[in-house]
């Protein structure tokens, strides 16, 4: 049986039986309870950590319930077989990520599981799904957002369990990351192909208010039309997007390229004749619509056998995945 001791503290703001929770849960994933060992009994707890006897069932209640211990009668608790599941905790379900979700399965040896979660940008989902997430998983794939909150919630996985995907945000140096940047490799797609771009009579970035797309693009799209000398805007509005005749677009979300393309078909302007756009994300189905539309995008399945690769070595891992422009007949 273990010889480990557990403590609470009577001026935390966390109720001690979770305290209690927390303390068995950060021993077993650091390995300092090992499958198959006993927990100490209610009696040694209650003594050693002056807790009421209710508190200490309340504790092992809830890790039975998450399937972290098991009871055996008459002998104690016991921490369940070795864990080999991993969480996949994504933000939304779109194309892109389908094609992150496959390859990231495809790579992973057969015996693993993966339990596919999304929070929608939803602090409260987010912290609800990763505290009830606690000791149930080998890795850790998290996609963060942008929110003070998020540090908080995810210093309570053991950072050698943890991969943050896709956006490079608040992953401290002891965090594994995977990631794409929305900076500079924007720059430079641009810039590579300025002589087609400059062709237009205006470049025009559309960010829309319900994206959460990283601003740095915002950034890096006005630094290009400026260093080549581009007439150039940002509209946030929806009452702005209105497409002229000459313009090309940068779009970011999926839902105004189907506007724009509606709009086209209104105005019978001709992709890559009358209007241009540049779209952010490849998804499978872009390169057949209207003959090809142009994107900016990173290579989610790299990105998906990367996240497998750390789930497997489980070695620290800093990779930023390339960000490239497909050329197809929008631009």
């Amino acid at each position: 049986m273990t010889e480990l001791k557990f403590s609470v503290d009577d001026n935390s703001n966390s109720l001690k039986f979770q305290q209690l929770v927390d303390a068995i849960l950060d021993a077993i994933s650091r390995n300092q309870l090992k499958a198959g060992e006993m927990l100490p009994s209610v009696n040694q707890i209650m003594k050693e950590s002056n807790l009421s006897r209710d508190t200490v069932f309340k504790a092992y209640a809830e890790l039975k319930k998450r399937g972290v211990v098991e009871s055996v009668p008459n002998r104690g608790y016991f921490v369940t077989r070795k864990i080999t599941k991993v969480l996949l905790f994504l933000d939304t379900f779109k194309a892109y990520k389908e094609v992150l979700y496959g390859s990231f399965l495809k790579h992973l040896p057969k015996n693993i599981g993966v339990d596919l979660h999304f929070h929608h940008y939803n602090i409260n989902q987010f912290e609800k799904i990763v505290f009830e997430s606690l000791g149930k998983y080998s890795k850790y794939i998290i996609m963060n957002f942008d929110h003070p909150k998020i540090p908080g919630i995810i210093q309570k996985i053991p950072a050698e369990q943890l991969l943050v995907i896709d956006w490079n945000i608040y992953a401290t140096e002891k965090h594994s990351a995977v990631f794409q940047n929305f900076g500079q490799p924007v720059y430079d797609c641009l810039a590579k192909n300025h002589e087609k771009i400059s062709r237009y009579k205006e470049f025009i970035y559309y960010y829309p208010a319900f994206t959460y797309h990283p601003k740095d693009s915002i950034h890096y799209f006005g630094k290009f039309c400026t260093d080549f000398g581009l007439k150039h805007s940002v509209i946030f509005e929806e009452e702005m997007f209105k497409i002229k005749k000459g313009a090309l677009y940068f779009l970011v979300s999926d839902r105004t390229l189907a506007g724009f393309l509606d709009q086209c078909s209104e105005k019978t302007f001709e992709p890559g004749r009358d209007v241009g756009v540049i779209s952010y994300n490849e998804t499978p189905m872009k390169k057949y619509v209207k003959n090809g539309i142009t994107v900016i995008s990173t290579d989610f399945e790299l990105m998906g056998r990367k996240a497998a690769e750390f789930v497997i070595t489980g070695e620290f891992m800093r990779f930023e995945v390339p960000t490239t422009l497909k050329l197809r007949s929008s631009l």
